[in-house]
């Protein structure tokens, strides 16, 4: 049996290597108080990866079964834990049986690896070992941010090793500027004839009753709004088309549990704009360090001429500038977004790369056949997206 043979079932086992070592384990068995330290001390923040998110994640998500982690010690301080990254195989992310580990995604918007700011090129080195020694010969690295402190830390260990990350896809998607004026800021988005269009839209909502922009910390006024925020999206098209996070119980679980425990340390809160008391707009907000993340939205569609999603937005923005807290916000929404990226105007660059672990790591033919599964699933997501649009459509 060839050794890259070996490698691929010893990746793409679900048994395989569990166990083995400390430095490849299950999600679950990652030391939690370890892994809260290291989430404190991380060169770059990614909210996606607290310890609490994850596991509920890894505890009702389907894709999530089998999921590993890669840890990475302090070879100075074996109880010290400087690196982390979720993955799986990529038979189960991919179905491909290739030596490949790849960026664990449920619910994640990002997947940029916790390294420790105090040891950053020493953990770096150890998620890098970490992998090797699971059996892989490269990591497809999804969907992480490509000009962080902890991408050019990975660069910089591969560098030494005369290795590179081949590029797959970059992408830039909107991010909010949080230390700037927020007045300043939206007129210089929107402009002034926009701005004006809005607040007509605002005296619209507020013909129904009372306008207010609230914001749920504590953990009970977090989960009545999010009790708010899951029947909004319940109620449009995501619910129509059957992604609503309401209409699949493990995603129902797996959110209440993860907003939960991050509201208990304060990493997660609800922003809901109310019209006479009823919610007509919510978000769901994660905080790490000095960044947060609009992670979702959702409003009332049939008060979509009065613009409420966009209402909220502005709210938020105008809170999160005067938040000394807060540097800066990611939308975590798509490249392109028709409303986010005309209010934030700021671009975090996230990108998708194969990372080679080796000098033999053969990154050519697995970069073929990623991208040639990924144009097999664009062309088939569009086709099932005219089919739902043209029965959705009135004959």
């Amino acid at each position: 049996m060839s050794d890259t043979l070996t490698a691929t079932l010893r990746v793409a086992s679900p048994s395989a290597a569990r166990g083995a070592n400390r430095t490849f384990v299950d999600i679950g068995e990652v030391p939690l108080a370890q892994w809260r330290e290291l989430f404190a001390r991380a060169i770059e923040p990614n909210a996606f990866y607290h310890p609490a998110w994850a596991r509920a994640a890894s505890e009702h998500a389907r894709e999530a079964a089998h999921a590993k982690a890669l840890l990475a010690y302090d070879p100075d301080d074996p109880a010290r834990l400087i690196g982390l990254m979720p993955v799986v195989s990529s038979w189960q992310a991919l179905g491909l049986p290739l030596p490949l580990l790849v960026s664990w995604q449920p619910y994640t918007r990002l997947t940029t690896p916790l390294i420790d700011r105090t040891r950053a090129h020493v953990a770096a080195a150890g998620l890098i070992d970490a992998a090797r020694a699971a059996g892989a010969r490269a990591l497809l690295h999804i969907d992480y941010s490509c000009e962080g402190a902890a991408a050019m830390v990975v660069r910089d260990v591969l560098a030494k090793r005369g290795l590179a990350p081949r590029m797959l896809r970059r992408r830039e998607r909107a991010c909010l500027d949080a230390t700037q004026d927020a007045d300043a800021l939206l007129h210089e988005a929107l402009g002034a004839k926009k701005l004006k269009e809005l607040r007509r839209q605002r005296h619209r909502l507020e013909d129904l009753g009372e306008v207010k922009f609230e914001v749920a910390t504590a953990p009970a006024d977090v989960a009545r709004g999010l009790d708010q925020f899951l029947a909004l999206e319940a109620s449009g098209w995501k619910g129509m088309r059957g992604t609503a996070l309401a209409g699949d119980m493990g995603d129902l679980a797996f959110i209440r549990a993860a907003t939960q425990a991050l509201a208990q340390e304060g990493c997660c809160e609800i922003v809901t704009l109310t019209a006479a008391g009823k919610a007509v707009a919510a978000g769901i907000v994660l905080r790490h360090d000095t960044r947060a993340y609009f992670f979702k939205i959702a409003y009332d569609e049939e008060l979509a001429k009065s613009s409420p999603g966009v209402q909220l937005t502005l709210d938020l923005t105008r809170r999160f500038c005067a938040d000394g807290a807060i540097a800066d916000v990611d939308s975590t929404a798509n490249a392109y977004h028709p409303m986010i990226d005309k209010i934030w105007r700021e671009r975090l660059a996230v990108a998708t790369a194969i990372v080679p672990l080796r000098a033999n790591a053969f990154v050519g033919p697995m970069q073929f056949l990623v991208n040639a599964r990924e144009r097999v699933r664009r062309d088939l997501r569009r086709f099932y997206h005219r089919l739902l649009d043209s029965r959705e459509t009135p004959r």
